[in-house]
């Protein structure tokens, strides 16, 4: 085939991830025409349609899902090139690529803001989703790490723990289980237990909690978003089971309390992983380091400011102790 630019590779890849010209120019920053025809030549290199209508979405054809896994390849290893020059000269540049799971999105944003302090080259790309969608990402190669609880048993990853992950039940201010001395997992259960989807790290923690203690587990709502359930619990209507880290915002606005229950403390790690088969780029190498060295401290300066420790005020509430959090690592 003759030369084909860097242009129509990524116009093919935004179109094939996109479905759609019109995303795939937002993306660009380019117009419709514009990304039409950086496809239109692309097609003529390669002499076979890449691309149909189905719908109001654009699939590939066959040749087009085979041109756009070497595009991918062109593209990454030309950026990975620029990081390398760039490291030559002293400096960390470059696109992190990150996919997190949806609980993760929460503590990310220090982490972000401090690794790229003093690093004004680096670019962040950051993807969140459920558990399947981001093991998903990684296994694609959409992204060069992932945040996550567990690592995937589906293909190999070099996971490195980098802090403690703990959870906690969840009510509204004034909600009656507050005022019971010692609220039990049976009592949890009779007051409508609000949790995430199956398939998720959370959905796994909260079934073998009720496992282990020997009680059944009656689920009140199922939802596949931490906001809605926050949602439905500041409203009062049930008891929410849901990492601590994604509910920093509303204990400090004093939206929700979290419900101590004696005997019962989850707590389990962070992951940040990359495939094995495939060497990342050193922004990622570098990020994934940094995580392991200094995310356990960030995570616990964030949880004493909110001082839900055991014998310290529950900014939310006035009511029984919150379990103790995890002393930094």
């Amino acid at each position: 085939m003759y030369p084909a630019s860097f242009k129509q590779l990524q116009a093919l890849v935004l179109v094939a991830r996109h479905q759609s010209v019109s995303r795939a120019a937002e993306a660009m920053h380019v117009t419709q025409p514009a990304v039409s025809l950086h496809l239109k030549l692309l097609e003529e290199v390669a002499g076979v349609p890449l691309t149909r209508r189905q719908g109001r979405t654009i699939q590939l054809t066959s040749a087009g899902e085979l041109l756009v896994g070497y595009a991918e390849r062109i593209l990454g290893l030309w950026e990975e090139a620029g990081d390398e020059i760039a490291a030559l000269k002293g400096v960390t540049s470059g696109t992190l690529r990150i996919g997190a799971v949806m609980t993760a999105d929460y503590l990310l944003p220090p982490m972000l803001v401090r690794f790229t302090t003093g690093r004004p080259h680096v670019r962040i790309r950051l993807q969140v989703g459920s558990r399947p969608e981001v093991i998903g990402m990684l296994s694609r190669d959409e992204i060069d790490l992932a945040i996550m609880g567990t690592p995937p048993r589906e293909f190999p990853t070099v996971a490195s723990r980098f802090a403690r992950h703990p959870m906690a039940f969840f009510v509204a201010p004034g909600h009656p289980l507050l005022a019971l001395p010692a609220p039990t997992l049976a009592d949890i259960a009779d007051a409508n237990l609000l949790v995430r989807e199956r398939g998720s790290g959370t959905r796994a923690a909260i079934e073998r909690v009720y496992q282990e203690k020997g009680v059944a587990l009656a689920i009140g709502s199922e939802l596949s978003s931490n906001e809605a359930i926050k949602q439905m619990t500041a409203a009062g209507l049930g008891v929410a089971f849901l990492s601590v880290h994604a509910c920093t915002l509303e204990l400090r606005n004093r939206m929700l309390s979290v419900l101590a229950v004696p005997g019962v403390e989850v707590e389990s790690h962070w992951h940040v992983m990359h495939k094995e088969a495939r060497a990342i780029p050193k922004v990622a190498a570098s990020f994934q380091e940094f995580m392991v060295e200094h995310a356990q401290q960030v995570i616990s300066d964030e949880l004493e400011s909110m001082a839900w420790r055991t014998g310290g005020a529950n900014p939310a509430d006035a009511g029984p102790a919150a379990p103790a959090a995890p002393a930094a690592a």
